[in-house]
C-alpha cells in the first residue's frame, strides 16, 4: 500500500513486522488443528506465499474472530452458524466451470486453476455491509491472471459469479432466504484491477470452510458481500449480471456496493464502523471511503455519481 494510505490508521492498527512474522510461524505450526477445530477441517500443508506490494501493515483479526463472526448465509443466518455447519461441505474434488465471452471456455479442476500461481499474502481491511469489520490475512492471487488465461474477449464488459448450490450439505439454502445460487458480479476493470484476488487460503492455511473454501472472490474497496464464497462459475459477458441483493432489494444493496461513509444504508448509518475483535465497549471508528483504498481505486469510478450509483 503506498505511505499515504497507511498514514490514516492509528498506531493500534499497526503491528510491527517481525510480531506478524512470529504469529506466522506459530499458526504455521498448530494451523492445520485450530482450522479444524473452528470447522474448517483443513489438513493440507502449509500454504507458500510471498508477500505482496499490495498488503497493508495492519494488525489482522485473530482466526477464530474471522471463523466465527462472518455471514455465509449457505449455512444459516447467525454470525457462528458457519462455524457450526460448514465442516459437512465437501470441498475436493472441486472444479469452476468458467465460460461466456472467454477463448479457452471449460470445466476447471481446482489445481488447474490454482497451477503455477504464486500465492500472495495481502493483509487487507474487510467491512461488512452491517457497519462491523475486520483486517484479514488472505492468501491468493490476482483474478486478472485467470482472466488472462483463459482469455477474456473485448466484448466482455462483466465477470459474473456463482457459489455452489448444495443444500445437502449447505442447509441454509434449503430455506427461500435468496434466491439460490448465491450470484455476483463485477465490471471488467473492477475484476481486472490488482487489489481483485482469487483467495484460497488465511493465515497461510487452506481457506477455512466457514469463510468460503475452497476459493472465494476478495474485493477490499468493496462491502463484504461482493466478496462471493466458494465459487463453481465465472462467466464474461457483455451486460451487467443479476447479483443476489441487489435482486433482493435494488433500493438498500446497489450493484457496485463500494464502501462509502456519505451513503447510508436506508436503515443505519454508514459513517462510521465497529471493530470485531476491539472489545464490547470499544468506539466505533469513522468509516473510510473505498474501505481506505481510494488512492488505488477511485479511478475506476471517475465521472459517476456514487451516490446513484452505490
Amino acid at each position: 500500500m503506498p505511505a499515504k494510505s497507511r498514514s490514516r490508521l492509528t498506531e493500534a492498527d499497526v503491528t510491527p513486522k517481525e510480531v506478524y512474522l512470529n504469529r506466522r510461524q506459530i499458526i504455521a505450526g498448530a494451523g492445520a488443528l485450530a482450522l479444524a477445530g473452528a470447522g474448517g477441517g483443513a489438513t493440507a500443508a502449509t500454504l507458500a506465499t510471498v508477500p505482496s506490494k499490495y498488503s497493508g501493515d495492519l494488525k489482522p483479526n485473530t482466526l477464530h474472530d474471522i471463523t466465527h463472526y462472518n455471514n455465509f448465509y449457505e449455512f444459516g443466518t447467525a454470525k457462528t452458524d458457519p462455524a457450526r455447519y460448514a465442516d459437512k461441505l465437501t470441498t475436493s474434488p472441486w472444479s469452476i466451470e468458467i465460460g461466456g465471452l472467454v477463448d479457452k471456455p471449460g470445466s476447471y479442476a481446482l489445481d488447474d486453476v490454482t497451477k503455477g500461481v504464486t500465492l500472495e499474502s495481502r493483509i487487507y481491511r474487510f467491512r461488512c455491509v452491517e457497519a462491523w469489520s475486520m483486517v484479514i490475512p488472505w492468501d491468493g492471487f490476482p483474478l486478472a491472471s485467470l482472466l488472462n488465461r483463459v482469455g477474456v474477449q473485448p466484448a466482455a464488459k462483466y465477470i459474473a459469479f456463482e457459489t455452489l448450490m448444495r443444500p445437502s450439505e449447505m442447509p441454509g439454502q434449503r430455506s427461500n432466504l435468496l434466491p439460490w445460487p448465491y450470484r455476483e458480479g463485477l465490471r471488467i476493470d473492477e475484476a481486472m484491477h490488482p487489489l481483485t484476488i482469487l483467495a484460497t487460503g488465511i493465515y497461510g492455511e487452506p481457506m477455512p470452510k466457514p469463510d468460503g473454501a475452497p476459493i472465494r472472490l476478495v474485493v477490499p474497496w468493496k462491502y463484504g458481500f461482493k466478496s462471493i464464497k466458494s465459487i463453481v462459475k465465472i462467466t464474461a459477458v457483455a451486460d451487467q449480471p443479476p447479483t443476489t441483493w441487489n435482486m433482493m432489494a435494488p433500493g438498500e444493496y446497489g450493484f457496485y456496493s463500494n464502501v462509502n461513509p456519505q451513503v447510508d444504508h436506508p436503515r443505519w448509518s454508514q459513517a462510521t464502523e465497529r471493530q470485531i475483535g476491539g472489545g464490547l465497549f470499544a468506539p466505533r471508528v469513522p468509516t473510510l471511503m473505498f474501505n481506505g483504498y481510494g488512492e488505488e481505486v477511485a479511478a475506476l469510478y471517475a465521472g459517476m455519481d456514487l451516490r446513484k450509483n452505490y
